[in-house]
C-alpha cells in the first residue's frame, strides 16, 4: 500500500482529500503546516506529497523546495485555486512532478497521485541500476534486480547440510528479523541473502548490498546513510545512502566484521532505532529495511577481545544462518559443477562441454579451501581453455594443475607441493573478486588432515610462511598473491602492516 501526504492548512480541504484518497486504496498522513510536514516526510517515509500552494509559514512552492534538498526523487503535487500558466511554470521549475487546480475532481486526483507514484518508482529504480552499474564506490553490481533462479532455486545442492539449510531458509524468510549468515570466504553468503530475500514478502521491493571490506571508513558511510551537498569535499550534490534507497526491502552487509567502530555504533542505532541522519544533516529519517549481515570471522571471538561491538553482534545475530563449507558437503560438487559448466557455455556462446568421469572424481575429492567460488573459477577455466573442438571434454590433465593448495582429501598435507602450475602455462585471471578470508583459513592451507601442527608451530606462524611462499611465487606483486591466498588485497596488506617481516619482504620484492 502506497504512502501519501496530504498538506493543507485548512482543516475541511484536508479531510476531504484524505478521504477520497482512502477510498481509492492510499494510507494517508496529514500535516496542517510545512513544517509538520516535513516532520512527517522524515518519519512516514511517504510514496507522494499532495499539498496547498498558500499556507502560513512555509508555501507550498517553499514546501517543494526543501523537500528536493531531503529526497530529490518524492513526487510533490500542488493544489492551487489560483492556476495561472505563470503559477504553474513556477511550480514545476520549483521540482514540483504537477499541479491541480481547485476545484478538482476525485478522481482528477487519484490519477495524479497513481501517476505521481509510478514516476517515483522508476526513480528510485533507475538510481538503483545507475549506481549498481557504474557508480563511484565498489559495490556489488548485484545490486541491480537480478534475473534468472530465483528464491531456493538459486542453491545448487541436495546434500543432507544443504536440505537442512533450505529448511532453515523457509523458516527465516517469513520473518523480518536480522539475519547473520555466517561462513568461509566464497561459501555462498551472498546467494543464501538473496534467496532470503525472494522467499520474503520483501521479494518485490529493493535488494542492496555493500561490500564493507571494500570501502575506507568515510566511504562506507557516505554510502550507507548518504550526505548532503556540500558536507564535505567533493559532496557537490545529495546523495542517498543504501539504508534510504533499500527503503521497504532488503540490505545486504557483506564482511560486517570490517566496519569500523565509528560505523559500528551507526549501525547499532539504525538497527534500534530504524533511524538515522545523512552525513552533515540534522534530519532524522525513519526507514524500513531489512538488514543480512554476513561475516567469514568468529564475530562472537572479536567481541571478547573488543574487536567488534558485543551490542552489535547481538543485534545481527537475531537470525542465525551457518553456511557449512564446500568440504563437508562433497555430495554437491557434482551438481555445482554440472551448473556451473552449462552457465558458462551458454553465456560465451560454445558448445556443450563434457567432463571426464576421472576429472569430476578428482574436483570432488578436492578439499576446496576457497569453497564454491573456488569451484567456479576452476569450472571456469576449464571451459575457456580445455572447451574447443567439436565435443569438448574437460580432463583431470586440464585440472589437475590448478587444484594447488591444498592437495586432495586422500593426500595426508594439505600443503603438499606435488601439483603446480605448469611452466609455461599462464594462471587465468578470475572473473570474481575474491573476498576477504578468516587468517585460519590460510593457516588451514598448510595443515595435515590430522589436525595437528607441522613441527608444532602456531597458526600464526604458519600463517605467515604461507603468505611469504606466496609473496616469493608472484615476486610480490600483491594482487596476484592475495587472489591465490584467496583473500582480499586489502587483508593483505592488513597482514603485512600488522607482520614487520612480511612487509620487509614485500617491500623488498
Amino acid at each position: 500500500m502506497n504512502t501519501v501526504l496530504v498538506v493543507d492548512d485548512k482543516d475541511m480541504m484536508r479531510d476531504s482529500v484524505t478521504a477520497t484518497l482512502q477510498r481509492a486504496g492510499f494510507e494517508v498522513a496529514s500535516a496542517s503546516d510545512g513544517q509538520q510536514a516535513l516532520e512527517k516526510i522524515a518519519a512516514k517515509r511517504p510514496d507522494v506529497v499532495v499539498t496547498d500552494l498558500r499556507m502560513p509559514g512555509l508555501s507550498g512552492i517553499e514546501l517543494v523546495d526543501r523537500i528536493r534538498r531531503i529526497d530529490d526523487g518524492l513526487p510533490v503535487l500542488l493544489m492551487t485555486a489560483f492556476g495561472t500558466i505563470e503559477t504553474a511554470v513556477k511550480a514545476m521549475k520549483a521540482g514540483a512532478f504537477d499541479y491541480l487546480t481547485k476545484p478538482f475532481e476525485g478522481d482528477e486526483l487519484v490519477i495524479s497521485v497513481k501517476r505521481a507514484v509510478e514516476h517515483g518508482r522508476l526513480v528510485r529504480e533507475n538510481d538503483i541500476f545507475r549506481r549498481a552499474m557504474n557508480g563511484s564506490a565498489p559495490t556489488h553490481a548485484s545490486d541491480a534486480p537480478a534475473c534468472g533462479p530465483r528464491g531456493l532455486d538459486r542453491i545448487v545442492g541436495r546434500s543432507p547440510a544443504m536440505s537442512a539449510l533450505k529448511d532453515q531458509l523457509r523458516a527465516i524468510s517469513q520473518s523480518s528479523g536480522t539475519v547473520l549468515i555466517t561462513g568461509e570466504s566464497g561459501a555462498g553468503k551472498e546467494v543464501i541473502a538473496r534467496a532470503i530475500h525472494d522467499l520474503s514478502t520483501r521479494k518485490d521491493a529493493p535488494f542492496l548490498a555493500v561490500n564493507c571490506a571494500a570501502l575506507s571508513e568515510s566511504l562506507l558511510e557516505s554510502e550507507l546513510f548518504g550526505h548532503e551537498r556540500g558536507s564535505f569535499t567533493g559532496a557537490d550534490k545529495l546523495r542517498k545512502g543504501r539504508f534510504e534507497l533499500a527503503d521497504g526491502g532488503t540490505l545486504l552487509l557483506d564482511e560486517v566484521s570490517e566496519v569500523s567502530p565509528k560505523i559500528q555504533a551507526k549501525l547499532l542505532r539504525v538497527l534500534q532505532e530504524r533511524a538515522f541522519e545523512r552525513v552533515g544533516s540534522s534530519l532524522t529519517i525513519g526507514v524500513d529495511v531489512r538488514v543480512i549481515a554476513t561475516s567469514n570471522r568468529d564475530l562472537p571471538a572479536s567481541a571478547a577481545k573488543g574487536e567488534f561491538r558485543q551490542d552489535l553482534y547481538f543485534r545481527l545475530n537475531v537470525l542465525p544462518v551457518a553456511v557449512p563449507p564446500l568440504r563437508e558437503r562433497a555430495g554437491d560438487v557434482s551438481d555445482l559443477v554440472s551448473h556451473f559448466v552449462q552457465q558458462i557455455v551458454r553465456r560465451e556462446g560454445r558448445s556443450p562441454v563434457s567432463i571426464e568421469p576421472e576429472a569430476m572424481a578428482l574436483l570432488t575429492q578436492y578439499a576446496w579451501p576457497g569453497n564454491v567460488r573456488e569451484l567456479q573459477n576452476i569450472c571456469e577455466r576449464a571451459v575457456v581453455l580445455g572447451g574447443s573442438g567439436a565435443n569438448p571434454v574437460i580432463t583431470r590433465r586440464l585440472i589437475e594443475p590448478w587444484l594447488t593448495t591444498p592437495a586432495p582429501l586422500q593426500a595426508q598435507p594439505l600443503h603438499s607441493s606435488a601439483s603446480h602450475v605448469s611452466p609455461g602455462r599462464a594462471l587465468p585471471q578470475s572473473t570474481v573478486e575474491p573476498k576477504p578470508v578468516a587468517a585460519s583459513s590460510l593457516a588451514a592451507q598448510s595443515m595435515p588432515l590430522n589436525g595437528g601442527l607441522p613441527g608444532d608451530r602456531t597458526l600464526e606462524e604458519i600463517e605467515r610462511e604461507t603468505i611469504v611462499q606466496t609473496l616469493l611465487r608472484f615476486h610480490g606483486h600483491r594482487q596476484k598473491t592475495a587472489q591465490a591466498l584467496g583473500i582480499g588485497v586489502r587483508t593483505l596488506g592488513l597482514k603485512l602492516k600488522r607482520w614487520k617481516e612480511l612487509r620487509i619482504v614485500a617491500e623488498t620484492l
